[in-house]
């Protein structure tokens, strides 16, 4: 791997950003136009966080695809804003989910996570959806994230809603256990110039520009760079992990409003990243080498107001991946297109309903650990929605009826149906309820795959290949899910929010031993069972200068493979932590002084009867201070009291690394 600083390797970055800037003029960007009073404009010129009232009010648009007050959501809903992630001093988005109750993130190397919701964490989550602006960035290849290669400038965030619990109703296939929808900001937003460095025992350096400004009175833009360096952790041996990890990334939004009725957005962004890997197959030796991570995307939407109750909206997207693995290569063209409506006329009913088509094509280069057949395949995705949100009784109770249809190429048609109700007996409490249907669809390697083990001696002596296969025969990972939750507001100062579900699964995954050949596995849905748990957070204004907030999760699984051959003991029932709990406070001191501290309780998790990763608490800690408006200096640790320690198994073919104390330094300037 290359061990040029990032500042130097940045250089690459350099022509196109010239280009970028040769492309946007900047009359008319005068410093009455770089104020904003907007709470989620730059973090550097409103530094008061959000007061409980206000993010009660949050509008947010995840959980029905229409916008809708954070309170009066019938989901269990979270959302992380900007002052959440600049005050807690994360530097990604697998770290700023750390913050969401519910969520399992667990850090397995230098560059990987395993990030699950509701259990079923691993590298390979699979029953995740994540987007980012509407874009999905889950990888048909396993149904999951490549989280080392998906970032942005964590400044240009707006928030992160996060929803546990199925959404399948509205995004359709994948959002079983929950959707992490990271929205970013309008360009009109991200006016002036940005810079942020962070210096630290192990990213070394991380350096983000940002410079946004005006092309005439109705459009806006913005265009941006990152990049960063993180040096290699060690692995339960307290040897080097080889996960040393390199990212560079630069991309640019324009927004235009020419009419008060109509909102034209395009942005894009390209990105090159290289991380170290240490892989782990059976019956091979240990491969060392470097992945390679690089695409690019375009995506334009167009939102259109028909009139006081009717609104249209397109959004178009292309995505570009390609991704050496050391063991496989894969390319990937992706193109995306929805259609959405959203009516809401006088009376009871307020509906959204919309279409989509996606295709994605893909050529795989294999290797003799690992193959697809055939290794090279497009799909397509056609989908409609519709969900109708009816006022029974005015102002008090409302009843959500809608479903999801989709035809994809491996399980052909698929219904995903929901009910949701909800009471507002008083303005300050709401009670809800839901019942889901979702499913995982089938993605390339539960079809295709062709992982080859190692060899062993069958009767006679004779030496054969242990193999691991996909099944065209394999079928959709079927949900129903049960849902209550309750939300209290009693006063400007405290907020209360209490989720329990109980789920049913069927058609799990499952690894099936072929009965006359059993060095041959195939991919299987033998495994079922449930599930269940609740989720309470409370937010805590103790004071005009401190906020508390505190979670608990917990949750059982009773999962069950059917399989005659097989054991019955399941492995996802137990690489979810059973208890999880967190407690963060926000600290306003004099001098512009502000101190963040972040503590997270994660239960013991076992990868089936041996391996075991005790429990542990992480402490986070951050220092700010902002001398002026236009400059902020954080200091800040992870894992303050403990030299390392480990979050995640050894997990397909992933040789898992020690996460250690770090320290960093960060400053930031706007002009």
């Amino acid at each position: 791997m290359a061990t040029n600083p990032v500042f130097i390797s940045a250089a690459r970055l350099l022509p196109l950003l010239s280009l970028l800037l040769s492309l946007f003029p900047t009359q008319n960007l005068c410093a009455s136009q770089l104020t904003s009073t907007d709470p989620d404009s730059d973090p550097l010129i409103y530094l008061k966080s959000l007061s409980i009232e206000e993010l009660m009010q949050t509008r947010i648009t995840s959980v029905s695809k229409k916008s809708e007050e954070l309170f009066s959501a019938a989901a269990a809903v979270t959302v992380i804003t900007q002052q959440d992630i600049q005050r807690s001093g994360v530097h990604s988005i697998p770290e700023a989910l750390r913050l969401v109750p519910g969520l399992q993130v667990a850090q397995i190397d230098g560059s990987r996570y395993a990030i699950g919701a509701r259990g079923f964490n691993e590298f390979f989550a699979n029953k995740l959806l994540v987007l980012i602006d509407g874009r999905s960035i889950y990888t048909p290849l396993f149904s999951g994230v490549n989280w080392n290669s998906e970032d942005t400038l964590i400044e240009d965030i707006d928030r992160i809603e996060v929803i546990r619990g199925p959404g399948a109703t509205v995004w359709g296939a994948n959002a079983v256990n929950g959707v992490i929808n990271i929205i970013t900001k309008h360009s009109e937003q991200t006016q002036g110039a940005m810079i942020s460095t962070v210096i630290g025992s192990h990213d070394q350096p991380l350096a983000s520009a940002r410079y946004g400004g005006r092309i005439d009175d109705y459009s806006t833009y913005r265009i941006f760079a990152k990049g960063f360096q993180r040096e290699s952790f060690v692995n339960t041996n307290g040897q080097d992990a080889n996960d040393s990890w390199e990212s560079l990334r630069t991309g640019f939004r324009v927004d235009h409003n020419h009419t008060d009725n109509d909102a034209l957005s395009l942005q894009a962004e390209i990105y090159d990243n290289e991380a170290e890997a240490t892989g782990d197959i059976t019956g091979f030796s240990l491969i060392e080498g470097t992945e390679f991570l690089s695409g690019g995307h375009v995506l334009a939407n167009w939102e259109h107001q028909l009139h006081n109750t009717s609104t249209l909206d397109i959004q178009l997207y292309y995505d570009h991946t390609q991704r050496d693995f050391v063991i496989a290569e894969e390319i990937r063209d992706t193109i995306d297109i929805e259609f959405k409506h959203h009516w809401n006329p006088p009376g009871a009913h307020d509906i959204v309903w919309g279409t989509g088509y996606r295709c994605t094509e893909d050529d795989i280069e294999g290797t003799i650990p690992i193959s697809f057949t055939p290794s090279s395949r497009a799909d397509e995705l056609w989908s409609a929605f519709v969900q109708d949100d009816i006022n029974i009784i005015k102002d008090k109770v409302w009843v959500t009826l809608g479903s999801k249809f989709e035809h994809n190429d491996y399980s052909d048609f698929e219904v995903q149906p929901s009910i949701r109700l909800r009471y507002k007996p008083t303005d300050k409490q709401i009670i809800w309820a839901a019942v889901s249907h979702a499913v995982r669809t089938p993605s390339r390697s539960d079809h295709d795959l062709v992982a080859n083990l190692g060899t062993v001696d069958v009767p006679g002596g004779f030496p054969v290949m242990t193999q691991m296969l996909g099944d065209e025969r394999f079928d959709s990972e079927k949900l129903i899910a049960y849902e209550v939750g309750y939300r209290l507001h009693p006063n400007e100062r405290l907020s209360l929010d209490l989720a329990t579900y109980y789920n049913v699964y069927e058609d799990i995954r499952s690894l099936n031993p072929d009965p006359t050949r059993p060095w041959i596995i195939s991919f299987g849905n033998s495994t079922g069972g449930n599930t269940y748990g609740y989720e309470l957070q409370a937010t805590w204004q103790a004071t005009r200068n401190l906020k508390v907030f505190a979670a608990y999760t917990f949750l059982n699984m009773d999962l069950t493979n059917t399989y005659p051959l097989t054991a019955s003991t399941v492995s996802e029932e137990t690489i979810s932590p059973e208890n999880q709990f967190q407690i963060r406070s926000y600290l306003e001191l004099s001098h512009n002084i502000s101190v963040e501290t972040e503590v997270y309780y994660v239960d013991t998790i076992k990868q089936g009867n041996e391996d075991t990763i005790d429990s542990y608490v992480r402490v986070d800690l951050q220092v700010s201070w902002h001398p002026r408006d236009s400059f902020k200096l954080s200091a800040g640790a992870e894992n303050l009291f403990t030299s390392s320690h480990q979050e995640f198994f050894d997990r397909q073919n992933i040789v898992a690394s020690e996460v250690p104390q770090q320290y960093w330094l960060k400053a930031t300037f706007t002009f």
